[in-house]
């Protein structure tokens, strides 16, 4: 049902307070400019017994700062603080006593390091005032294996119970806990820190979020921020040598950046963002990872209706965004609503962008060379691959803010996203989105918007380089004593790598959509006819026919380009291809089998020229290795709207068995491209094993009424 745990990595394990960290002086917090606040670790740490309202408070930070120090504080906002019964109110000082509420459930109280690992870099620190029910209900194998394969998450896989779709109320399937202390500990060490109810810090480390700003429905916003993430620990890969990953959990309570919000997650949104995040890297479209969905039950969380909390700890080389350099030199005299945003910082705008250019994204940079047109353009390539893979797979991701796209072109933020189901080339997933604006066709231009506006923030370090630098790096203080007419003209300079920008965005994104249709089609000679002789004319007879998009695309891989053009097995096959839409009663079934006639002879023609010269190898293992490779680019699980809302209900309901649900469909979407539900098998669904006939109407199309169905921004 699930990897078993002894094909995992042989690497060392580590519980997670013991986790390796990357060199300090590569570090994120050492590179950058921390809030005034919490200036260094030893302030943070002062801050949070003398004043820690000071990392809950909304406010806009120094100019020059980059992030803020904070510890995870997963509590009900508005806080509920009263003044003790003992104390005369007339005497009491609110605001002293404010401090005392907080820090009196602040992480503070430190804890022994593991037994195994006396020398631990970080030491876990516990809140005394602050205790709650925490269960965990998901762990990803695939994010853990890929991304932390060092990490010791104890029994927490057998906790959660046999994977099942059918029988999750069944004994023989429930969690067990091990009968070894240390494997207790180490996965009690891990729901600790991954719920916030611990933290880990050093004399040199601890937790932190990022401050960012950006456009918002294409309004500008100002300062935005982390207002519920909190970066809890980076670890080195422990066997691709310069690789780093960075732990946050989503959820984790207010920070600076929270506005007038809450700072938490609740158990729908957080199962979508887990569940998703697994999803697409199994499409292999470029993602954050998922690691664990911790449930805070006990917490409860005001939006369209009262929830519960979970915290989803995430993971990624780095988590910053477009909005990082907008929130250094965004739009100046321009109204907005919102918490405000402070003047242009050029300084940090420079400390920035060489941290990114060489340590995220590890540019190939001589020393003193310039970096800021690489560092545009290098994001420009990775988002259009990134979005073609959406464009390609129909995801939906509902609201492409700048601060919403990953410096790494990684998919991020997973709000009100959507997998196409019956094909819209218009659909909004996003209910908000009243105008469009983020609709499936649009979102390739929403992606160039969001690179004009990096291009913007960087304009003035891209001309100055160029005109006073001699192609060189700006160097420190570089607008120290310079006039905001130079530096106007040298954002102008800048600014004229847009129509570059624009070319790669065209150019990559047309090549690798290219590379993922013919994927999908079972095609591997690259013809310049495509696009318009396959590509488009496929989707528009799905739109006109309303056809499920990926059932669709499943079905090719029936199809024999060997069968005779006005054979009974075109009609057979045409015939099983219109049942997947839900208006078979409104479909003009002579005219649709006409259309697909039309373009599968385009399409036959296609693929025997392709057998003719040869590139499928050898004739007799052609049609095999043709399938073979179709099957493994076309799903057969998709996360579709209404296996989202099922799980989430099931795991609403009843978190015992909800979570052995939620393991299952997390395998599916991990893995799906497998034959789940007897893929193939025409037989009676009634001989079918139980579990097997679940699978296969999780890969349904499901109720008409769920088709198209929208998601809101609130979480």
């Amino acid at each position: 049902m699930r990897l078993p745990l002894h094909r995992m990595t042989s690497t060392a394990k580590y519980p997670i307070s013991a986790l390796p960290l990357p060199p300090l002086s590569s570090l994120l917090t050492q590179k950058l400019t921390p809030d005034v606040h919490t200036g260094s670790v030893a302030k943070f740490r002062e801050a949070q017994k003398l004043n820690p309202s000071i990392q809950r408070r909304a406010r806009l930070l120094s100019p020059e700062c980059h992030f803020s120090h904070v510890s995870p504080f997963p509590v009900s906002f508005p806080y509920d603080i009263k003044p003790p019964e003992e104390e005369d109110p007339n005497d009491t000082d609110k605001g002293e006593y404010v401090e005392r509420w907080l820090a009196e459930r602040e992480s503070t109280d430190p804890q022994p390091p593991p037994a195994q690992y006396p020398d631990a870099p970080l030491r876990k620190y516990y809140a005394k005032n602050r205790d709650q029910p925490i269960e965990l209900i998901g762990i990803s194998e695939t994010g853990l294996m890929d991304c932390v394969p060092h990490l010791d998450v104890g029994d927490a896989f057998t906790l959660i119970g046999v994977p099942t779709l059918s029988d999750e109320f069944g004994d023989e399937g429930d969690g067990v806990e091990s009968e070894r202390e240390d494997v207790r500990a180490a996965r009690k060490d891990l729901i600790d820190i991954l719920s916030g109810h611990a933290m880990l810090m050093s004399d040199e480390f601890a937790p932190w979020s990022m401050r960012y700003s950006g456009h918002q429905f294409g309004s500008w916003a100002g300062q935005l921020g982390d207002g519920r993430a909190i970066s809890v620990v980076v670890t080195p890969h422990p066997t691709k040598p310069g690789e780093v990953y960075e732990l946050q959990l989503k959820g984790g309570g207010r920070t600076p950046f929270s506005r007038s919000a809450d700072g938490l997650a609740v158990l729908r949104s957080s199962i979508r963002e887990y569940l998703c995040s697994e999803a697409m890297h199994a499409l292999h479209i470029p993602t954050t990872r998922a690691l664990s969905l911790i449930s805070l039950p006990a917490l409860s969380v005001a939006r369209e209706r009262v929830e519960t909390a979970c915290v989803v700890a995430r993971v990624a080389p780095s988590f910053i965004r477009i909005g990082n350099f907008e929130a250094f030199n965004g739009p100046t005299n321009m109204f907005f609503f919102g918490g405000g945003q402070q003047k242009p910082d050029y300084e940090a705008l420079r400390i920035l962008g060489e941290y990114v250019a060489k340590d995220v994204l590890k540019l190939e940079l001589k020393e003193g060379e310039a970096w800021g047109e690489k560092l545009v353009l290098d994001v420009a390539e990775r988002n259009a691959k990134m979005v073609a893979g959406w464009q390609a797979y129909g995801f939906m991701h509902g609201v492409i803010n700048t601060d919403n796209v990953s410096i790494l072109g990684l998919t991020i933020d997973y709000g009100p996203y959507a997998f196409m189901d019956v094909f819209d080339s218009f659909h909004i997933c996003n209910h908000t989105d009243e105008s469009g604006r983020y609709a499936y066709k649009y979102q390739p231009n929403m992606i160039v918007y969001a690179l004009r506006a990096l291009l913007n923030a960087l304009a003035p370090v891209i001309g100055a380089e160029q005109m006073s630098f001699n192609g060189q790096a700006v160097s420190k203080d570089w607008t120290k004593d310079v006039t905001s007419d130079q530096i106007e003209a040298w954002s102008e300079k800048g600014k004229e790598l847009r129509t570059e920008v624009e070319r790669v965005v065209q150019q990559t994104c047309s090549t690798e959509y290219g590379r993922l249709f013919r994927n999908r089609l079972g095609l591997r000679k690259q013809d310049p006819k495509d696009q318009s002789q396959l590509f488009q004319p496929l989707l528009d007879v799905m739109e006109s026919q309303k056809l499920d998009f990926h059932i669709t695309f499943r079905n090719l891989l029936d199809f024999d380009p060997a069968w005779d053009e006005k054979g009974t097995e075109i009609d057979a096959y045409i015939a099983k291809i219109l049942t997947a839409t839900p208006d078979a009663s409104t479909l003009k079934t002579e005219e649709a089998s006409g259309q697909w006639k039309d373009w599968l002879k385009v399409y036959t023609e296609r693929v025997r020229a392709e057998f003719s010269e040869g590139l499928w190898g050898d004739a007799e293992k052609a049609k095999e290795e043709r399938r073979e490779c179709m099957r493994l680019a076309n799903p057969r699980f998709v996360l579709r709207q209404w296996v989202l809302e099922e799980v989430i209900q099931r795991a609403e309901r009843d978190s015992t068995s909800g979570k052995r649900v939620l393991a299952k469909v997390m395998h599916m979407a991990c893995n799906p491209y497998e034959a789940w539900g007897a893929e193939g098998d025409e037989g009676p669904e009634a001989e079918l094993e139980k579990e097997e006939r679940e699978e296969r109407r999780f890969c349904g199309i499901g109720e008409k009424k769920m088709l198209g169905f929208q998601c809101s921004c609130s979480s």
